[in-house]
């Protein structure tokens, strides 16, 4: 097989390593395993180089040997710009070939836009609006972190799903959430405890968000009110990242709900702001780093400085 066009791909999250050899459109292979706290931390760069050789070193055997370049979209590259260009270095020194690092969000505002100019949301379990205008200037609201934002986030709506299941534990409104909640222990009273030994909370919590929204879509009032909340916070957040263009672009795992995602493009329409279809995700955007240069985000993306 010709490899003269293939390129690594990844994207490095806080929950998920994922790494695609790619050529052209086509996948050829992929791997993935857990994620890493994020680049901003100390040896952050080191981290994700080790994290991404290893998950590219479980691609299937047989595969293209050779490469031309490596895009890479990774959590908290925001944080530092030095680790940022210091993880291009690692990974141009071990493959050879140009490396490209960009944080997630850019990656995918980048794969829905195809390197346009607009506004995408992402809403997963934290929530962020990314808008690149004419000029290559980020206008960013929200993704600020369970304690602090995602507000409307799937950590959002799971969170407020379990707080509203011990409040009907306690004899406030009456819901479906509680039962749900009593499934996943013994005692809803065991819940707090259960979310301070779990490695990371914000994640554990976004996955009783589908619970929630099954519920809201069912007819709990409760879970219904969460949800409905959700659509305006994240109307907000966009409203806040797209200026005057009042277009959006909606990706992650919650918008995969077609229940929710007809919610949240009923509340965008109300708010005058139009979806318009995503082209691609966040490892599309990682590839198109890869692919081009001079992009209208560039100043966003840290090269390893080989031509």
């Amino acid at each position: 097989m010709d490899s003269a066009d293939a390129i690594l791909v990844a994207d490095v999250g806080k929950s998920r390593c994922r790494v695609e050899l790619r050529q052209g459109d086509e996948v050829l292979g992929s791997a993935d395993q857990k994620g890493f706290p994020g680049l901003g931390m100390d040896n952050g760069a080191r981290l994700a180089f080790e994290l991404l050789a290893d998950t590219a070193a479980m691609l299937p055997r047989g595969l293209p040997a050779s490469l031309r370049g490596i895009g890479a979209a990774v959590a908290g590259v925001e944080a530092s710009a030095a680790n940022s260009h210091e993880l291009a270095a690692l990974l141009s020194e071990r493959f050879k070939v140009p490396a490209a690092v960009l944080s997630d969000a850019t990656a995918a505002q980048l794969g829905a836009l195809d390197g346009a100019p607009g506004t995408v949301l992402i809403v997963g379990t934290g929530a962020v609006a990314f808008r690149f205008d004419d000029a290559g200037t980020l206008h960013r609201a929200d993704g600020w972190g369970p304690l602090l934002g995602d507000r409307g986030s799937g950590r959002w709506i799971g969170q407020q799903g379990l707080q509203a299941a011990l409040q009907a534990h306690d004899g406030g409104p009456a819901t479906s959430l509680l039962g749900a909640a009593t499934a996943l222990l013994d005692s809803p009273a065991q819940l707090p405890a259960w979310l301070a030994e779990s490695d990371n909370p914000a994640r554990t919590m976004a996955r009783f968000a589908p619970v929630v929204l099954k519920e809201a879509e069912a007819g709990d009032a409760v879970a219904r009110g969460i949800v409905d909340d959700a659509c305006t916070l994240l109307v907000t957040t966009v409203n806040l990242a797209s200026g005057d263009t009042k277009q959006v672009a909606l990706l992650g795992g919650v918008v995969k709900s077609e229940f929710f995602d007809g919610l949240l493009h009923n509340a965008l329409a109300s708010a005058g702001i139009e979806v318009v279809a995503a082209l691609g995700d966040g490892m599309d955007g990682a590839a198109l780093a890869a692919n081009r240069r001079g992009l209208l985000q560039e100043r966003y993306i840290h090269r390893d400085g080989t031509a």
